[in-house]
């Protein structure tokens, strides 16, 4: 698992721009974002007490994020005042390999585009507005393992769901990343996501599970459960 989590930091970081890892003393990552509500993020791949109370007391800052692959009701005890949970999450990973990605619905149009090592599809309802979405990355390869490519983002509006859109830009993503030789792909999933994903053959690892520090005051901290949004 733990070749998996980092897979999936080494791609999400291209997927978002944010900085390359850093290895942290004691095992782990960092990943500074540079946003105000999502400044730093420290990935753990192996959930360790004795690293998540470290990295929890020694980084507690507003903005600061952990992501580690371990329940909440695990994690909580470990943690000082301070932290939320963040919604829950799987990391999953699939083999890819090209499948007709199928045709948009009448009316709707699918563009595809790849920028900074990024590709990105985007569907728009017949009327111009958003449908759904998604992007997945290629970042380099490592001497230990071929670069695995990360989907990240996915999202279909809530006015044009149960329409194929989300399986429509998941092949179309996968297409693009076998034509660019991949043959591994891994995703970090929202709750709603992960039907959609194992339906398409993808298989949960593990739980992903997300802390933020000094969230704002509007969403409240929700010991051993779950916050009112997902980053």
């Amino acid at each position: 698992m733990t070749g998996v989590a980092e897979a999936w930091v080494e791609g999400w970081v291209v997927s978002r721009g944010a900085a390359p890892p850093v290895p942290e003393p004691g095992g782990g990552f960092r990943v500074d974002v540079g946003l105000e509500h999502h400044a730093t993020r420290y990935v753990l791949p192996r959930p360790e007490e004795a690293l998540v109370r470290g990295i929890s007391r020694k980084r507690a800052a507003p903005g600061v994020w952990i992501k580690t692959f371990a329940p909440p009701e695990t994690l909580a005890p470990w943690l000082p005042p301070g932290w939320s949970f963040d919604d829950p999450g799987f990391l999953m990973s699939a083999a890819l390999r090209r499948t007709p990605a199928g045709d948009a619905p009448e009316g709707y149009r699918l563009r595809v585009w790849t920028r900074g090592g990024v590709t990105r599809a985007l569907v728009h309802a017949p009327d111009g507005s958003f449908a759904a979405r998604g992007q997945i990355a290629a970042p380099a390869p490592t001497s230990s393992r071929p670069a695995a490519f990360v989907v990240d983002q996915v999202e279909t509006s809530a006015r044009h769901r149960r329409l194929g859109l989300g399986a429509l830009v998941m092949r179309t993503l996968a297409n693009t990343a076998v034509e660019a030789g991949a043959t591994t792909g891994v995703l970090g999933a929202t709750v709603d996501g992960r039907a959609l994903y194992e339906s398409l053959g993808w298989r949960v690892h593990a739980p992903l599970t997300g802390l933020v520090f000094g969230r704002p005051a509007a969403t409240a901290p929700v010991p051993g459960g779950t916050a009112a949004s997902r980053v």
